[in-house]
């Protein structure tokens, strides 16, 4: 690829981040804290510690296939095949394209506070989506420059929001305790695994460079730096975020919805500059979201049809903007239908179940590698102790996730297989058997 199309370091942590913040801080933080109270801050700290892990691997295995775009799809297709290879990939692209919902509803969600308009949300959801997918279609190179001025503009709006919750709890000797409280109900290890379930939908954005690894500045290692930049970035704005919304109103306070900040703002009265800055730099977060979200699973989707696993038509890429046209569409197609699927916490569910079983198979496809002495120019350290860690963590998430999400998790994964060797049959390929003992 020429130089002069190349994404620099910058500018990959930047798609990082907006993919990563959007959904974390402006949509999920109040989620969180409505299910494990002041605890939403342990939670947020211990996924992150495993979310940088998992980083770390992502790393080693982009600088062993740099030139792939499918990020946990073609890591576990180059492992394992593509039986498994087709079941990750498509579960983690339903889980990136369901997510495109979840951060839509939180952007209707503020655009209506902004304003003070009586709309429904899944109206102006509808409108976003269309509007970035035309911004995806421009191609690769444009989209993730102005994702990266997105990025800069709600980081800024982070910050005033920070700065004035430490400000208005000093000035007023506001700080009240009781704010951090955790009740009987979320104090239970269960509600902390949920909410931890949530964050590991929040922190999920960093594999939007994963899908980019080839285009940026020094392939994997521009990568794996851009990732550990991204994640690690987030989880210190995770933690001062979540923090200053305890000091602003207290855990009660806050419910499964869409606009935290909002309702933080509001209840302690703030003036009305720092609320429509806070809620402009949520318009902002959101959009940027959504932007990388569509960059990359429509990348995915066209790295599983060019490996034949789905028809040509996913194939459809425009060489000269680089963008995958049909994987982009189709993305939007399936988000705006999601949007009727239910509440935020529902579909989060819904899609943890893909992250996180794509986020296991890679774990196990980083030890299929390593088992094999292939080993990249980036390596994970304190291997094998850190990905097992991951695997054990990844496992006890997906054992606490809701029985709806498992089902359904459970369903889609029968479906594949159906398919799969359906097609198998149809084009008459030939079975493969082996002995697994002698």
């Amino acid at each position: 690829m020429n130089d002069k199309k190349k994404i620099s370091v910058a500018v990959a942590s930047a798609v990082g981040l907006g993919a990563i913040i959007g959904a974390g801080i402006f949509v999920l933080s109040g989620t969180t804290i409505a299910l494990a109270g002041a605890n939403a801050i342990l939670a947020f700290i211990l996924v992150g510690i495993v979310v940088i892990i998992l980083a770390a691997e992502y790393g080693e295995l982009g600088s062993i296939m740099p030139y792939t775009s499918g990020a946990s799809y073609s890591y576990v297709y180059q492992a394992f095949g593509s039986e498994m290879g087709f079941i990750t990939g498509i579960l983690f692209y339903l889980s990136l394209a369901v997510s495109i919902s979840v951060i839509a509803l939180g952007f209707g969600a503020y655009f209506t506070s902004l304003f003070s308009i009586s709309i429904n949300p899944i109206i102006l959801a509808i409108i976003i989506i269309l509007l970035l997918t035309l911004i995806n279609l421009i191609g690769v190179k444009k989209t993730t420059k102005a994702d990266s001025i997105l990025v800069i503009i709600k980081i800024l709006a982070l910050i005033i929001f920070i700065l004035f919750a430490i400000f208005i709890a000093s000035k007023y000797s506001n700080i009240n305790l009781s704010n951090f409280s955790v009740n009987k109900s979320q104090g239970t290890i269960q509600s902390l695994i949920e909410a931890m379930i949530t964050i590991i939908f929040a922190y999920s954005g960093f594999q939007s460079i994963s899908s980019i690894t080839s285009k940026i500045d020094n392939g994997a290692r521009g990568a794996a730096k851009s990732i550990l930049i991204a994640v690690i970035s987030s989880m210190i704005i995770y933690i001062l975020i979540v923090t200053t919304l305890l000091l602003l109103a207290p855990a009660t306070k806050y419910t499964i919805s869409g606009d935290p900040l909002s309702i933080a703002l509001l209840y302690s009265n703030s003036p009305l500059w720092i609320i429509i800055a806070v809620d402009i730099g949520a318009l902002v977060a959101t959009a940027s979201a959504m932007i990388a979200l569509l960059l990359s699973s429509s990348r995915i989707l066209y790295q599983i049809s060019k490996d034949k696993l789905l028809p040509r038509f996913f194939r459809k890429y425009n060489k000269n903007d680089d963008v995958a046209i049909n994987g982009v569409l189709i993305t939007a197609f399936i988000a705006i239908i999601t949007l009727f699927a239910g509440n935020i916490f529902i579909i989060t569910a819904i899609s943890d179940f893909g992250l996180i079983f794509s986020y296991l198979m890679t774990s196990l496809a980083l030890i299929h590698f390593r088992r094999r002495n292939i080993i990249g120019s980036v390596k994970t350290p304190l291997y094998p102790y850190l990905p097992i860690i991951v695997i054990f963590a990844l496992l006890m998430f997906m054992y606490g996730m809701p029985s709806e999400s498992l089902l359904i998790g459970v369903v889609i994964i029968i479906s594949l297989l159906i398919i799969y060797y359906s097609l198998r049959e149809v084009e008459n390929k030939k079975v493969i058997r082996i002995h697994l003992f002698k």
